[in-house]
């Protein structure tokens, strides 16, 4: 895979960090799209509710010689006009905008992007673009007026009809409306992810990275960290399901290896301590224990893997790695289901196996105090392998940093919404404003000799 293809394409395992989402790109670039369409729409609604202003202007026009084509083409480059005058305001206003951008998006962008070889010609060709797409209708629609018609006042009673117009309109709203319940959709999952049973318990867990540098005297390490005030337990394990780091290896139901029967299972490597530090629950059986030093060959399976294996009784089946002599592995416990992979996947079969894992330590604590902890656990490492840096972070840091990503983009779809219905709302203004133009002598009227108000006559427009 390129290099940079990674973080928007990659869906692997064991990245440095969590990646982007092609999708997301597609999905704001297609909300950018009709945001610009519904500034199109208003474009077109504020310039044909002008249209009143401007007949006379048509008609003197074509009595003076003015072609159809010398008319559309003056009202295109009027739009075209505005469209550059716009292009300058909005790069002016990305320019102020922009810190604010960064902090909301966690990016570090500067405005020379929008100069880049290849962004100026986008900029070029969208001011043309969208200067003859917004201009189009008005252009066609008032090139069209009778002069006869327009110089005896008649024009005006065709402008009653106003249906394309109501239904640009409706068609904003539609647009707002769908980016309104894609926020509210998008909010819940958020909610959805920082509020749904994970299986384990996040929060108060400390994780110490590269403890692998302990070598023999890790679990010695372990052992000291529990004399340290606050601190409840702690295990040694480099599996964690922030980590999204395990191994997915083959098994067998028989100890006969026959490869195109194999079952992959996801699994983690764990000591006995694993499962009460991290607050999950047994759903069956038992959880590893010194007491049994059959232990060695004993596994623990997720609900899981119990019903995609087909385990009505999981604890009379065995189960066989592959191997020159097949080792046999019964199963002691079954642990209830625990996301140990993104949510955005469903609850994988997991084996958890005894054995030596030293890459890290989850260390549970109880205490206000999280500096003394930390201080307290810095010098027990400091006094073991001074040599070596100390690295740590916290569980459910690491997991917010795991949807990091989609909380970027529930704020982001937020602001959209709220964008798109502003303009929307400046869509209606423009409908407004051209239906008050039509009837400027009826509210004249109603005014001066029937004493209407100008509440009565906006109760009268709803």
């Amino acid at each position: 895979m390129p290099l940079k293809e990674i973080h928007l394409h990659s869906d692997k395992r064991g990245e440095f960090e969590a990646n982007g989402n092609i999708e997301y790109v597609y999905i704001f670039s297609i909300i950018a799209v009709f945001i610009l369409l519904i500034a199109c729409v208003n474009f077109m609604n504020l310039s044909t509710a002008r249209a009143a202003n401007r007949a006379k202007e048509v008609g003197v026009r074509k009595v003076a010689g003015s072609t159809h084509r010398n008319l559309i083409t003056q009202f295109l480059t009027e739009s075209v006009l505005v469209s550059f005058l716009a292009m300058i305001s909005a790069v002016l206003l990305a320019a102020a905008l922009l810190p604010l951008f960064n902090q909301l998006t966690g990016k570090n962008m500067h405005i020379g992007v929008l100069f880049s070889s290849w962004m100026l010609p986008v900029m070029i060709a969208l001011i043309f673009v969208v200067g003859c797409l917004a201009g189009s209708y008005p252009a066609f629609y008032l090139s069209k007026f009778d002069p006869v018609k327009v110089l005896k006042g008649k024009i005006a009673n065709g402008f009653r009809n106003g249906w394309l117009r109501s239904s640009l309109v409706v068609s904003q709203f539609c647009i707002s409306i769908v980016l309104i319940v894609s926020t509210i959709v998008i909010y819940n999952q958020l909610h959805f992810i920082q509020n749904r049973r994970i299986g384990y318990n996040r929060n108060q867990i400390l994780i110490l990275h590269n403890t692998d540098y302990l070598g023999r005297q890790i679990k010695t390490f372990r052992n000291e960290l529990l004399n340290i005030p606050g601190i409840k337990d702690a295990s040694v394990s480099d599996n964690l399901p922030t980590s999204t780091s395990y191994d997915q290896n083959g098994w067998s139901k028989t100890a006969a290896m026959d490869i195109s029967k194999l079952i992959i299972l996801n699994n983690y490597v764990v000591d006995e301590n694993y499962i009460p530090t991290l607050g999950m629950q047994m759903a069956e059986g038992r959880n590893f224990s010194k007491d049994f030093p059959s232990d060695s060959s004993g596994i623990i399976l997720n609900e899981t893997a119990v019903k995609m294996l087909g385990f009505k009784s999981p604890f009379t089946a065995t189960l066989y790695q592959p191997n020159d002599q097949p080792m046999p592995f019964h199963i002691i416990g079954v642990v209830k289901d625990f996301n140990f992979s993104s949510m955005h996947n469903a609850v994988g079969p997991l084996i958890m196996q005894l054995g030596n894992n030293p890459g890290g330590i989850a260390v549970r604590f109880d205490t206000k105090n999280v500096s003394s902890v930390i201080n307290g656990i810095q010098k027990k490492w400091n006094s073991m392998v001074p040599s070596q840096p100390f690295n740590y972070t916290f569980m459910d840091a690491d997991f917010r940093n795991i949807y990091h990503a989609e909380q970027q983009t529930g704020r982001l779809f937020i602001v959209f919404a709220a964008l798109a219905l502003f303009i929307a709302c400046l869509g209606l203004y423009g409908l407004v404003t051209f239906a008050a133009e039509q009837r400027t002598k009826e509210i004249g009227v109603a005014q001066s000799m029937l004493g209407a108000s100008s509440r009565q006559h906006c109760v009268f427009a709803i």
